[in-house]
């Protein structure tokens, strides 16, 4: 099963790395490979949300998210999203940011000797709006999962209070809203402002949109234990299944925005970052996602979804804390790391401790 899975996308990587070679020689081989372990490292908590919500899908929109949304996430977030920040940031067409992206300034200077800003810094420039629209959009998924009550919770101490308060009608949107003021007002530069406000609120806007499409088809399995966001779906099909796969590529555009941003701070050629980010990065988190539904890996492991979730709020909060000041990338992706080894860390313990109370009570039926 592991070859089957990840064959593609071990044979994707080989091809990627070649041509990068041919492409820009060891050098640019050196950055693919880091950029793809950079991606994988940043995204795990991404491929543990992505399975929660893959499970519920049906079959057909299973094969629609791992077919046509490896393209978007390929070529939609890691080649045209970049190119497309510098058509409006620049205002220049699309060939022209190409042309741009291939041939920045000598020894890597922010500007041109016109006075003209390189690729990297109109990315650069747009961090802020990036940030706060895919912060927002995280911490509202985040939010909505912890104020949740459920059956299972891992950090009881934590999670069971946060699951009271939740009762609170849209407390969500309350704490979201007054983090963003607190960013827009305190973290962010004060010519930014006003753009991380708007940002933001379209993240907000974009989570509830898609979020609240997907729960008009919500389709309830008997004993199914709600989860965040719209992964409450049981083999969704038809309408349902298409706003969860709408759902799944906002979603892991929003993941990507770190990722894509962090990248110019190794390389600013989108050929590169399109090979190590995309074809190596996005082709293994979605072979991990796999993975994980073929094994059934969320249900033997229950904390793994909770962990995945708090990695997302830090992811989050990450964000929004980078508009103002720069988060290298290592810490983004071991804070996400180490909250998903927890959990399933936890996970292992919690199931022997079950083991280990039936084998006792297995025991004592048999004493006559």
């Amino acid at each position: 099963m592991v070859l089957r899975i990840f064959g593609a996308s071990f044979a994707v990587t080989v091809v990627s790395l070649v041509v990068a070679f041919l492409y820009g020689g060891p050098q640019a081989l050196f950055l693919c490979v880091i950029l793809g372990i950079l991606e994988v490292s940043l995204s795990f908590d991404n491929a543990v949300i992505n399975a929660t919500v893959l499970r519920r899908m049906s079959e057909f929109w299973q094969k629609i998210f791992l077919t046509i949304g490896i393209l978007i996430a390929v070529f939609g977030m890691r080649l045209v999203f970049p190119l497309a920040i510098v058509w409006v940031a620049s205002g220049l067409g699309p060939i022209e940011a190409l042309n741009l992206a291939l041939n920045p300034p000598a020894d890597g200077a922010a500007y041109f000797p016109d006075g003209s800003p390189s690729y990297e810094t109109l990315i650069t420039d747009a961090h802020p709006q990036i940030a706060a629209f895919g912060g927002m959009f995280l911490l509202m998924l985040f939010l909505h999962f912890i104020l949740e009550e459920r059956e299972i919770k891992w950090l009881q101490w934590l999670e069971r209070p946060l699951a009271k308060a939740g009762k609170l009608d849209q407390l969500e949107v309350v704490v979201a809203t007054v983090l963003l003021l607190v960013t827009a007002t305190v973290i962010a530069p004060s010519d930014k402002v006003s753009t991380v406000m708007i940002a933001g609120a379209l993240g907000m806007i974009t989570y509830i949109a898609v979020n609240g499409l997907g729960e008009m088809f919500h389709i309830p399995e008997e004993g199914e234990e709600a989860s965040g966001g719209p992964s409450g779906l049981a083999k969704a099909t038809g309408k349902a299944g298409f706003f969860l796969f709408l759902y799944l590529e906002v979603l892991d555009a929003s993941f990507s925005f770190d990722g894509v941003i962090g990248a110019f701070a190794i390389t600013s050629d989108p050929i590169i970052i399109a090979l190590g980010l995309g074809f190596i990065g996005a082709m293994f988190v979605r072979s991990i996602t796999i993975f994980l539904v073929r094994k059934g890996t969320l249900s033997e492991y229950v904390y793994l979804e909770h962990g995945a979730h708090w990695a997302i709020g830090a992811l989050a909060l990450i964000l929004l804390y980078s508009i103002g000041t720069h988060v290298p990338e290592v810490i983004t992706g071991l804070v996400g790391v180490a909250l998903i080894g927890a959990a399933f860390a936890s996970s292992i313990y919690r199931n022997r401790k079950i083991a280990a109370r039936e084998g006792e009570e297995a025991v004592k039926t048999s004493i006559p």
